[in-house]
Order: structure tokens, then C-alpha cells, then sequence
């Protein structure tokens, strides 16, 4: 039950990147499981199924064994504008003026889990999760980085991350009040980056060669997530979760991109939430923090690393991204039909600041907020059936072209999401 078989992680993933998706908070999923995306991905306080696991081990301990099955259909729109004509001024790098739109703009992103009791008197909970952790993706249909056609293999431009998750987990119930979780993680994840050319011959790159267009490079790793979680009163729950950086392998085609030689670590992350709920209705209510500028290759700023050191260095320029702290709202109530709805809402502030909107053209993770909507239903035969449906919220931000003469160009970076996904409990 706990060993994590390459074979089988690598089958989820082949299903999750069947096509190419982009973000939510940062790059992270706004919530994983049917019913928690319902609720904006609150309910660390909270068990709604076998798919807890991804969001707090421990509320497995008051929860029933069971399956969950779930697919998600994600749909990003992502676009740059840029205002201003290119210098032409020696070491800038000017982009053509106007609006731009990323094609890949839909995916198929699956999610399993299953628990069972290790013990007769039922007080030591396991199981087993595979899911999605997060997305990155845009495909320009241009030479973004490259207006005059001056290199070869820079149309088009983006750049694909995908990560995956496959987490076994155990839960111990201490009393009838109290309960702690864990849930050791193996984790994959590949990426692929296109149209860079350019900051080779810049001289900016510790290896042009490993620079862009090198098709995936993969790499796995491990990592752990703990949680708490005490029933306090009949109606009222607290959690706690918390899951540490994961140190994953370098991409080694990417070394002379990303910090640290290709290291492409996965941001450690902390949720803490409460819940109240009577007579078949309740809220929820959590605050998510993820440390991405903790993570070289996704927090060093472009300048001044890149006049300090090449990409691919210690010190390399990175996306410059900031820490994101999400804030998580959560209600639901069942009709006397059987029927349970969710509402939620999500709001954080967006992790790309105006000095890295450059790079930021790669991954415009800049939607701050999430409107979603649920309805579930149990069968008969006790299977449970859940839709869900989130709106992510036009976002932008707008800065200068760091590499251009100063007041030459703006760079603005807009993004919106749809969501819709279909899961079954039993």
C-alpha cells in the first residue's frame, strides 16, 4: 500500500498531460477533488471523501474507507500586450508591439484516491492518492524573445511544467476528538520550454546548449505532508496542514535555464482552516500560504541576477515570483431532495510582481480570484455523484521591459479560467 511504483505514477501523468493546461494560485490547483473545488479548496477542517488525502491527511481518521474517482476539464486563457516599438539600442531585447493569445488552452486532468481501515477497532485510517498538483503552460504562436527571425527554433514560444503527486497517507484518531495525519509524497514532474534562443546569444545562458528547445526533461522526488485535525465542539472543527519543500531532481536538458543547474524544487506550503456545520449545512473557511520565492528557479528576481550571473547559475534569474498567501471560503446545504450544493470563493494576491512581467510573458500565473459551484448527489446504490464548476476572474498586471531602454515598452499579462469537473464517491 505505501510503496509508490514509478509505472503507476507515470501512468497518471500520461493521462494528466494528454493536453496542456496553465494555473490557478500561482501555479498550484485552486483545490483537488470534486467536492473541495466546490468549496474554492477550503476544508482543511473538513472530510469529503478519499481525496482529503491532498489536502489534510488527517481528516481521514473521521471518515469512512471508499474510492474517489474525479476528472477535471480546464480551460486558461492567456494572453501579453505590449505597448511601445522595440529600440533597437545595443544589449536590449525589444518585443514587437501587441496583443498576444496562447493557443493550448484546454486539459484533462484526473485525480484518484482510496482508504481503508488498518485496524479492527477502526482508529488508524490508510489510503493512497494520485493527482495533479499544479500547472504551467503557454504556446505563443510567434518568436516572442525573437521580432526579427534573427534564430532559429523560436517560433513558437512557451514553455510546459507539468507536476504530479502520488501520496500514500495514514491517520490516527487519538480519542474521539483529535486526529494527525501523514502522508509521505513521491512526486514527477517534466517540462519543456520553447523560443529562448535569445538570452544564449546575450551571453546570458551557463550553457546555450541546455538552454531552450531540448523537448521534456523529467525528474522525480519526495517530500512529506503532515496534519492535524480537532473537533473542538459537535459543529465546530479546526485543521491544520503542512507539506514541506520537495526536493526533486534537476532537469538536466533545462541546466543552463534554470538556478542551480536545471533544480526545479516544488515550494513548501502550509493551510490552516475551520468549519462549522449543523443540520445539513456548514462553511468552511481556510488560509493557504505557498513559499514560492523560497525556490531559486522560481523566485530570484531577473534583475539584477541576470546582470550578476548567467541563467543557469546558483544566483541565476528566475521568474522572480513572490510568496502567495490565499484565502479560502466555503458553504453548503442539503435540500430536503438529496441534494447537497457548494458555493465557494478564493482571493490572493498574485505572485508575478511588475518588474517580471519579461519572464512573467512564460507563465502569467495572475488570476487572484475564484468563483466556484457544486452539486452532489448519493444514489441508491450509495454511489455518490459531484460536478463542480470554477470561474477564475480576468487578472493582470503591467510593467516595464526590464531589458529595454528605460520607458520604451510595457508588458501587460492577462489571464482567466473555466473550470468543470465530475467525480464519483463510493
Amino acid at each position: 500500500m505505501f510503496r509508490a511504483p514509478r509505472r503507476l505514477l507515470i501512468a497518471l501523468v500520461a493521462l494528466l498531460v494528454a493536453v496542456p493546461a496553465g494555473a490557478t494560485n500561482g501555479y498550484f490547483f485552486h483545490g483537488y477533488g470534486t467536492k473541495y473545488k466546490a468549496l474554492a479548496g477550503a476544508g482543511t477542517a473538513l472530510y469529503l471523501g478519499p481525496m482529503a488525502i491532498a489536502n489534510n491527511p488527517a481528516t481521514l481518521a473521521f471518515g469512512n474507507p471508499g474510492y474517489d474517482a474525479t476528472v477535471s476539464l480546464f480551460s486558461p486563457s492567456r494572453s501579453y500586450t505590449v505597448t511601445g516599438d522595440p529600440s533597437g539600442a545595443p544589449s536590449t531585447l525589444g518585443l514587437a508591439p501587441g496583443e498576444y493569445e496562447s493557443n493550448s488552452d484546454v486539459s484533462f486532468i484526473p485525480s484518484i484516491a482510496a482508504t481503508r481501515y488498518l485496524n479492527e477497532d477502526e482508529t488508524v485510517m490508510i489510503g493512497i492518492a494520485g493527482f495533479g498538483n499544479g500547472q504551467m503552460n503557454t504556446d505563443y504562436p510567434l518568436a516572442t524573445f525573437d521580432p526579427g527571425a534573427s534564430f532559429p527554433d523560436t517560433n513558437p514560444t512557451g514553455m510546459d511544467l507539468t507536476q504530479m503527486f502520488l501520496a500514500p497517507a495514514i491517520a490516527f484518531s487519538l480519542g474521539e476528538r483529535h486526529a494527525f495525519g501523514l502522508s509521505p509524497i513521491l512526486a514527477y514532474q517534466r517540462f519543456d520550454a520553447k523560443g529562448l534562443a535569445p538570452f544564449g546569444a546575450m551571453g546570458s545562458s551557463s550553457n546555450i546548449d541546455k538552454l531552450s528547445n531540448n523537448d521534456y526533461a523529467s525528474s522525480f522526488g519526495y517530500g512529506t505532508r503532515v496534519g492535524y485535525l480537532g473537533e473542538l465542539l459537535d459543529f465546530f472543527s479546526v485543521g491544520f496542514s503542512y507539506q514541506t519543500k520537495i526536493a526533486m531532481g534537476e532537469f538536466d536538458e533545462y541546466s543552463g535555464l534554470f538556478a542551480e543547474a536545471g533544480d526545479f524544487d516544488i515550494p513548501a506550503n502550509w493551510t490552516a482552516g475551520v468549519m462549522m456545520g449543523f443540520y445539513g449545512m456548514g462553511i468552511a473557511f481556510d488560509v493557504q500560504h505557498i513559499a514560492y520565492s523560497d525556490v531559486a528557479s522560481i523566485g530570484n528576481p531577473l534583475l539584477p541576477n541576470l546582470n550578476n550571473a548567467q541563467l543557469g547559475d546558483a544566483a541565476g534569474a528566475g521568474l522572480g515570483w513572490e510568496d502567495m498567501t490565499i484565502f479560502k471560503g466555503g458553504a453548503w446545504y442539503m435540500t430536503n431532495a438529496g441534494n447537497m450544493f457548494r458555493l465557494g470563493y478564493s482571493h490572493g494576491n498574485q505572485p508575478v510582481p511588475e518588474s517580471e512581467v519579461l519572464l512573467g510573458i512564460l507563465a502569467p500565473g495572475v488570476v487572484e480570484k475564484h468563483l466556484t459551484f457544486g452539486v452532489s448527489k448519493v444514489l441508491d446504490s450509495g454511489r455518490e455523484f459531484s460536478f463542480s464548476l470554477m470561474r477564475g476572474l480576468w487578472g493582470s498586471v503591467s510593467g516595464p521591459n526590464p531589458l529595454e531602454a528605460p520607458g520604451q515598452q510595457t508588458i501587460e499579462l492577462s489571464m482567466d479560467q473555466w473550470e468543470f469537473g465530475f467525480g464519483v464517491t463510493f
